[in-house]
């Protein structure tokens, strides 16, 4: 009877897969030995694998270029990533390493721009696709990037009101695009993306604001999809419905010349996951294709904003076991020795699902159990994947510590969980692991960031931390007085 662990991902999954292999009944990821890792690091730990973001890139780049090849497609592809996704230096550094282009989305965004163009990470060659809503600071931020020089600064207009906005202090010449205001998906709230400008409004607006005005041209077209690019009738229709407003307007605007489809590839989030993304690459420019040439009119360059993308697959989290609780009959909460509302804060905001291993005991008979955190909140907890709608890890024995992995978590989590910052119940921040291969290939690791500490946590609230270490001083100087008292 098959009842360990390796037996239960062995039958359920092709195993192993191209990122997860097996090495003595101890998971190893992308050729890293975890247990290696936690060894050396301890956890709870987080890491970031640097070179998966290089190869996401050059994986999208082959598939649209294969696509225009096939498809006979005349306008160029650009690859741009959205900061968003994660601000990290490092994750830029990696990024850039592979002539992408950059998308922002509010006012500080433009001083990282500036700061790596003064790195020479990027120059004014390189596209800078300002999306977002503006207020003050981000609009004035963007014209001093355009007013020293940066013409390749495509501003996308989010409102009615941002182009006599941007007009007031932008010196010169600038370019822009629209965003459309896309339907959202039918299970939404509501109907249409607070984000953009209507579909039906799109071309009077043009008319109106922009077409007469000598300041503006009007470069780009900005269709973005909230659920990102799936293949469902969904997509289709709003793409279409995008392509429409494409011909509308370029027909009434030569200067129109790029269509961007933000939105982003989904990333792997089981070991069953299975998208076909060079099809949908293929489909997407035929379509945009054939709806062109039916209309007589030249196809758009395009741009895609891939932050998810590009940084998710990168990421990965370990947690320790510390004890299980049997609370009744059915249900064992194995408490981890951190937080997913601190840590993986997308588990508990929006029910997010990411790969989750057992990094040790494969050889070990396996339990159903459910996952908790540590901060007494009740909703710290993670209790299904969505392949079987229950975890099940290898059966705990506090003697031989059990961990896990959560693999694919490097987009948002940071900035949504405040990396650095105050943490729910104070749980702090975990250690950051930089894991990268040398020319050679051989693994390089270094530590981005140390667990934090109380005093740092502390010092945010306000509290004067020199009290505590003053207080430890004097009970250390009456305990050792105590001590020569006593031998005395």
């Amino acid at each position: 009877m098959k009842t360990k662990y390796f037996d239960l991902i062995d039958q359920t999954f092709d195993f192993p897969q191209e990122e997860f292999a097996l090495n003595n009944n101890e998971l190893h990821f992308h050729g890293i030995d975890l247990m290696e890792l936690i060894n050396k690091y301890g956890a709870p730990l987080k890491f970031t694998y640097l070179p998966k973001i290089s190869d996401n890139i050059s994986r999208a780049k082959g598939w649209f270029a294969d696509a225009i090849k096939e498809h006979n497609y005349q306008g160029s592809y650009n690859y741009c990533y959205c900061t968003k996704s994660s601000h990290f230096k490092h994750v830029l550094n990696e990024a850039l390493k592979n002539n992408i282009h950059i998308e922002t989305s509010s006012a500080f965004d433009i001083d990282i721009i500036e700061n790596l163009k003064a790195q020479g990470k990027i120059d004014d060659n390189t596209y800078v696709i300002s999306n977002g809503f503006k207020r003050d600071q981000y609009v004035q931020n963007i014209a001093r990037l355009i007013n020293n020089g940066h013409k390749n600064c495509i501003t996308i207009i989010d409102n009615y009101e941002e182009i006599n906005l941007l007009s007031e202090v932008i010196n010169d010449t600038y370019n822009i695009g629209i965003r459309i205001a896309s339907e959202e998906e039918p299970k939404f709230e509501f109907y249409t993306s607070r984000l953009g400008i209507g579909y039906k409004n799109i071309v009077p607006f043009y008319n109106r604001e922009i077409k007469n005005n000598p300041k503006v041209s009007l470069k780009m077209l900005h269709f973005f999809i909230n659920t990102g690019i799936k293949d469902n009738a969904y997509y289709w229709n709003e793409l279409l419905k995008c392509m429409k407003v494409y011909v509308d307007l370029k027909k009434v605007c030569p200067s129109l010349d790029s269509l961007n489809i933000g939105g982003g590839f989904p990333i792997k989030n089981s070991l069953a996951f299975d998208y076909d993304y060079a099809y949908m690459v293929s489909e997407i420019i035929n379509q945009i294709k054939q709806t062109c040439d039916e209309a007589g009119v030249e196809v758009p360059n395009i741009f895609t904003e891939f932050g998810s993308f590009t940084v998710g697959e990168s990421g990965g989290a370990i947690y320790k076991v510390l004890y299980q609780k049997q609370q009744n009959d059915r249900e064992k909460w194995n408490m981890i020795n951190s937080s997913f509302i601190t840590t993986l804060p997308d588990t508990w905001a929006i029910n997010k699902r990411f790969v989750m291993l057992a990094v040790n005991g494969w050889n070990k008979e396996y339990e159903r159990v459910l996952l908790g955190g540590l901060t007494c909140d009740s909703d710290d907890y993670y209790n299904s994947e969505q392949h079987m709608n229950a975890i099940y890890l290898p059966k705990f024995n506090k003697e031989k510590p059990l961990y896990i992995g959560f693999f694919n978590v490097g987009a948002y989590q940071e900035t949504i969980g405040g990396f650095g910052g105050l943490q729910h119940c104070l749980i702090p921040t975990p250690k950051h692991i930089l894991i990268d291969r040398d020319k050679d290939g051989q693994l390089m690791t270094s530590v981005f960031a140390e667990q934090q500490t109380s005093e740092e946590l502390l010092s945010t609230l306000g509290y004067d931390f020199s009290i505590n270490r003053a207080l430890v001083k004097e009970e250390t100087i009456l305990d050792e007085a105590l001590e020569v008292l006593t031998k005395s």
